[in-house]
């Protein structure tokens, strides 16, 4: 195996910081290039998804800002500090994230990203006895790794690498399969009927089951955990709850309060926390006609919670009671199948995503360290993708 030598981060990259067009320069925003912020990064997904992006006047205006595809883009300043993403494309990020350019012939900008996704919570860690968090290029620049040579950096970054694809390939996939499912859904709609959306499900709102949880057991489903998964600030209780307050992988759940989403569940089963209604079909109906009908009235649900002179808008439950336009029976029979399947087929990739990033997250710092051979990483992602 590669010897590993100790090595500063300014040795293996090139470290950029990013900025944000000034107010006045309108005209810097289009639809060329892509612009990251923190908000844009996410725990489990090595691409960004950028919110905005830059126009060409905007880009040439911060041409030295402009870093190229494969950077790793570092969150170096704030409460999200740590956040870590590799650029799919060429990009500009905002001033809170510090960008990676492996330098050729030193550094793989695959096996880049990891080693610093792999450190990353290690600077959370240094970072937060600050009141604002933050480290600087030039800090950044002089801490120390351990690193293989090429050859070997490249095989350790193929190895994570194909598993954050096979992962990327199953998020479009369920991309796919709800965008098709809506279309679907608005052709079954157009000779349908309308009746109230509470007559579709029993909305069961949660508990406030975080109050004095044990630290073990499942999860409890809060309103961070539909918008950004499992993380530090998960909070877990072995209390015994009904079965209407657990949350099983294909149920829809529904947060009324906050940030209003619309999700379906796809974790081990967990607890529902208050604030989160599990939506539960009434009779026969499939779950897919419920979930599309509460999602046509989610923006209006939005635009009521916006409304409310709280510092937390929600909507009430009386609201649960407008119409909703649904399909005919005749029809819901008709799409029942494809929309069946098409449901079940996002959650199963849902599901194996979970597995993908588990394996990633424990093969990560065992080959960043060396204490697993890449041969032997190799057959474990071979059984898994």
């Amino acid at each position: 195996m590669s010897e590993w030598k100790d090595q500063i981060l300014g040795d293996l990259a090139e470290i950029i910081t990013g900025a944000t067009p000034k107010a006045t320069e309108t005209d810097s925003w289009g639809d060329e290039i892509d612009f990251i912020t923190p908000t844009d990064q996410r725990n489990n997904s090595r691409e960004a998804f950028p919110q905005r992006r830059l126009s060409q006047i905007g880009a040439k205006r911060l041409y030295k800002r402009l870093v190229p595809a494969q950077s790793t883009n570092l969150t170096c300043i704030g409460s999200t500090i740590g956040k870590v993403s590799m650029a799919a494309r060429e990009a500009v990020t905002n001033q809170q994230i510090n960008s990676l350019i492996a330098r050729q012939g030193v550094a793989d900008p695959t096996f880049l990203y990891y080693l610093i996704k792999n450190w990353s919570s290690t600077l959370r860690i240094e970072a937060s006895g600050s009141a604002t968090p933050i480290i600087n290029k030039s800090v950044l620049a002089r801490y120390k790794f351990k690193v293989p040579g090429l050859q070997w950096q490249r095989a350790i970054g193929d190895i994570l690498g194909t598993l954050d694809d096979k992962i990327a390939a199953n998020e479009q996939l369920i991309a796919k399969a709800d965008d098709l499912a809506s279309v679907k859904w608005i052709l079954a709609c157009r000779s349908g009927s309308t009746v109230p959306l509470s007559s579709l499900a029993r909305f069961v709102n949660g508990k406030a089951f975080t109050k004095d949880a044990s630290g073990a057991g499942r999860v409890v489903i809060r309103i961070a955990e539909l918008n950004s998964g499992i993380g530090a600030s998960t909070v877990y209780n072995d209390i015994e709850v009904p079965e209407d307050h657990l949350a099983r992988p294909g149920d829809l759940l529904f947060s009324w309060s906050g940030s209003l989403t619309v999700a379906r569940w796809f974790r081990e089963e967990a607890i529902v926390n208050q604030h989160i209604f599990k939506v539960i079909p009434t009779g026969n109906l499939p779950i897919w006609l419920v979930n599309h009908a509460l999602r046509d009235k989610l923006q209006e649900f939005k635009a009521i919670a916006a409304d409310k002179a709280t510092t937390m808008g929600h909507i009430q439950r009386r609201h649960l009671d407008e119409p909703v336009t649904i399909p005919e029976s005749e029809q819901i029979g008709r799409f029942d199948g494809l929309m069946s399947a098409l449901w079940e087929r996002a959650l199963a990739a849902e599901q194996e995503n979970l597995q993908l990033e588990s394996t990633r997250d424990q093969l990560l710092p065992l080959l960043m360290s060396g204490k697993v051979r890449v041969r032997d990483a190799e057959k474990v992602v071979e059984g898994v993708v």
